[in-house]
């Protein structure tokens, strides 16, 4: 089916985007970092549990749509951010998701005709198959590669960060979706 439907892309027929939520907060998504022998490299960290999730949408063209929040995402900000992006969709477009709960909820399901007369078709990604949700590569470069160390001195140095790499993602900050992989 995801084959399919990029061949349909590629030819203009429907654009297809890959749509997923993730978290951060001031616990560093960092496995590792060099430095010189005998110095030691110290991240404070922050025991509140303040965190922003990043809702998105995302095709292999390096174009996002981000819906930003503080807190926890259930159903409804779910339906609001697609309901948002389906609002500014010019031509049939599929969005391939995961089965999270809240992607299969009774108010997701709900929406979903709705969505599909403004043009928006959802497709549900198989099971546990994470590695086919291309925005999950997104994820790892934001919280592996792209985020400063700088990044996790405060919760709003943390939000401005994120801010900054979403918004020069596609310009400053793009990912080879041929050769990256999740």
């Amino acid at each position: 089916m995801i084959q399919r439907l990029q061949r349909q892309e590629s030819t203009g027929a429907c654009a297809l985007w890959y749509f997923d939520v993730s978290g951060f907060c001031l616990t560093p998504y960092i496995p590792y970092a060099w430095q010189p022998i005998g110095s030691v490299i110290i991240l404070p960290t922050s025991s509140h549990r303040r965190r922003l999730n990043v809702l998105g949408f995302l095709n292999r063209h390096n174009e996002l749509f981000p819906c930003m929040i503080e807190g926890k995402v259930d159903t409804s900000v779910i339906v609001e951010c697609f309901d948002q992006f389906s609002k500014q969709i010019k031509k049939r477009t599929y969005v391939l998701l995961d089965n999270s709960p809240l992607h299969r909820s009774h108010e997701f399901i709900c929406h979903i005709a709705k969505w599909a007369k403004r043009g928006l078709i959802i497709k549900y990604l198989p099971l546990y198959s994470p590695a086919l949700n291309l925005i999950e590569i997104l994820w790892r470069f934001i919280k592996y590669h792209w985020l400063p160390f700088s990044a996790y001195m405060s919760f709003s140095s943390l939000v401005q960060a994120v801010e900054d790499i979403l918004t020069r993602f596609g310009t400053d900050f793009t990912i080879n979706f041929q050769t990256a992989r999740v």
